[in-house]
């Protein structure tokens, strides 16, 4: 299948960069790998077709974030009134494999630990807090280009951002700073 007529493989290159965030946010969305892959898919099903019309100077980013939360929305009102799955794997994220090497195995796994308390953390908030940590700490879109993706305003992105960091940091505050974390040179079996 060739993609060179009519600047369709110029469009398919545009947004490929976008794929892993796009993911990640559809994955927040819906706590789910395969309907998060779905919902990808049909993201750029939509806008394959429309790249070739954008300007140059188009936030291509922020346009594929907008179609895919429309696209989940528009599940949603489809999905109402029927049974819900819910699938959890947090162990499977892109952040998690990213290793430091100058850091020796404990702080790694230390690191490791608390990745996991973050992710598990960020699960755990209401999807609108879900959405924003993700668009704004992971995928690092302005204050307006979430208010575009989100269709409300700045303010309000402001405040829910910040009202969703405040969940967060208490949720936080008793895993981090809790018994979870090991000490260094603590023996763990209860042998001395």
């Amino acid at each position: 299948m060739s993609w060179n007529h009519d600047g369709a493989g110029q469009a398919n290159a545009a947004g490929v960069e976008y794929l892993d965030g796009l993911y990640s946010y559809a994955l927040v969305l819906t706590r789910n790998h395969a309907e998060a892959e779905d919902l990808v898919q049909e993201t750029y099903v939509r806008a394959i077709p429309a790249m070739r019309r954008l300007r140059p100077a188009s936030n291509t980013k922020g346009w594929l974030f907008t179609i895919l939360r429309n696209v989940w929305l528009n599940q949603l009102r489809k999905w109402r009134n029927g049974p819900q799955m819910v699938e959890i794997d947090v162990g499977d994220g892109v952040a998690s494999s990213i290793v430091e090497t100058s850091k020796d195995s404990h702080d790694l796994y230390v690191s490791k630990l608390e990745a996991e308390q973050v992710r598990a953390a960020i699960q755990g908030l209401p999807v609108d807090f879900r959405e924003i940590i993700l668009l704004r700490e992971y995928e690092d879109l302005s204050y307006q280009e979430i208010a575009n993706v989100l269709e409300c305003p700045v303010g309000t992105v402001m405040s829910r951002l910040g009202r969703a960091r405040a969940k967060l940091r208490v949720l936080l505050s008793t895993t981090l700073n809790g018994s979870d974390r090991p000490e260094r040179g603590a023996n763990h079996e209860g042998l001395r």
